[in-house]
């Protein structure tokens, strides 16, 4: 603690510690089940209006707690992998990742404001605090882009979009730089009356929720009864009339275009409803995490277009890449991604395939997409906000760009957005 007073001020940490809990609140808020349309408002204006004339340190500080509030869950994935021992090293590296980027930002305004006038300095790093905060959404560390600011405006009565979301930064500056109120009402023109979310999911469709752990997941010795549970629940949807369902990601925890078996029997279900299931699909050179979709006699395979960062393709240079895999995955190889987005229909309506953590992606709503089948798995990241914050995201990109979502959930419950 001492050392860390040398360089920060009790203040700097207070004031970044409290901006971080503002700006993370309204994800917790949500998992526990109490979020409101106002609060999320007035903390998430608060939260910005805070740290939009901090420091540079707090700006540090504030990134640096905010990547712990909304991602401390990556690290729960190494306990699958046994390794205790890289919990404390990873969390240090997300919370260095998110300070220094927040840091940079405010520094760099410190720095560009002084060059332009040294006389007046405040209104300038205030506009390039604002701007670095609008850029925010683009900057993907490692490949991950989970991180939005205007998210926290996503269950709020002040829109989301990049338009609405400079109008707030816009009566935010100039009331900091002016200290008068009038300029709070450029926030007014923000204004979004809050969504009304559609929960049921349609009569016709089965979204299936498995509550199957990760270890029990790929033993062996386990696969037969997940198998006959799969079949069961097809049995259940066909007896009550269902056209589709859906399950999760890599429910089928092996190379399905090898077992010929199972093909065999999900097609000859799939005559009487049509079927949407994860499974893996090997190309002859590498892995790949696939939808497999039986309909009309046909089996389509759609295999997954943006790759978890580590956790099924390494974003590091080869030579780092094979030496991680080596020590960490025991020797490994990474998954391999498809090269297009792919579509498919079912039942004359169009739906764009997506598998857990590509959904939360720009690139799979390109287009604009109508219709969007997800299927994932979470019990790597549970129990904790992750899924809660996967479900924020999903609520963001249907009012970005007007896409009804069907979610099929391994260890978090199924849902639709629309």
């Amino acid at each position: 603690m001492n050392k860390i007073r040398r360089y920060f001020t009790t203040f700097e940490l207070t004031r970044g510690l409290t901006i971080a809990f503002l700006a993370s609140a309204f994800i917790y808020l949500e998992y526990y089940g109490v979020a409101s349309a106002l609060l999320n408002t007035l903390l998430g204006l608060f939260g910005l209006y805070l740290l939009l004339e901090a420091s540079a340190k707090t700006w540090f500080v504030a990134g640096a707690f905010i990547g712990l509030f909304w991602f401390y869950w990556i690290v729960l994935s190494l306990i699958e992998y046994d390794m205790l021992w890289a919990v404390p090293l990873e969390l240090l590296i997300i919370m260095l990742t998110y300070g220094l980027l927040f840091g940079a930002i405010a520094k760099m305004s410190e720095w560009i404001s002084e060059w332009i006038s040294q006389k007046t300095p405040q209104p300038y790093s205030l506009a390039i605090k604002a701007l670095g905060l609008l850029c925010l959404s683009y900057i993907h560390p490692f490949g991950f882009d989970w991180f939005k600011p205007e998210l926290v405006f996503v269950h709020s009565y002040l829109g989301m979009a990049k338009w609405q979301f400079s109008l707030i930064l816009l009566g935010l500056v100039p009331r900091l730089w002016h200290n008068n109120m009038v300029y709070l009402l450029l926030i007014l023109f923000a204004y979004q009356a809050p969504a009304t979310n559609h929960t049921a999911i349609p009569s016709h469709i089965a979204l299936v929720t498995t509550h199957t752990p990760v270890k029990d997941k790929w033993n062996p010795v386990l696969h037969q009864a997940q198998f006959d549970a799969i079949f069961t629940e097809i049995d259940h949807a066909i007896d009550a009339n269902k056209s589709l369902i859906v399950f999760p990601e890599s429910i089928i925890p092996l190379f399905l275009n090898h077992n010929q078996i199972l093909l065999d029997t999900l097609q000859s279900k799939a005559k009487h409803i049509s079927i949407v299931i994860g499974g893996l699909y090997w190309d002859g050179e590498a892995p790949r995490n696939s939808t497999y979709i039986f309909n009309d006699k046909k089996i389509q395979i759609a295999s997954k277009v943006i790759l978890v960062p580590f956790g099924e393709s390494n974003p590091l240079p080869q030579f780092l890449s094979d030496w991680v895999n080596e020590v960490f995955y025991d020797g490994s190889v990474d998954y391999k991604a498809s090269k297009e987005v792919i579509d498919y229909q079912i039942d004359g309506i169009t739906y764009r395939n997506a598998i857990c953590f590509e959904a939360t992606s720009e690139k799979l709503y390109q287009g604009k997409p109508k219709n969007m089948i997800i299927i994932s798995n979470n019990g790597w990241f549970t129990p904790s906000i992750e899924p809660t914050l996967q479900k924020l995201l999903l609520h963001y990109y249907h009012q970005k760009y007007g896409t009804k979502i069907y979610h099929a959930i391994n260890m978090s419950e199924s849902y639709v957005v629309f």
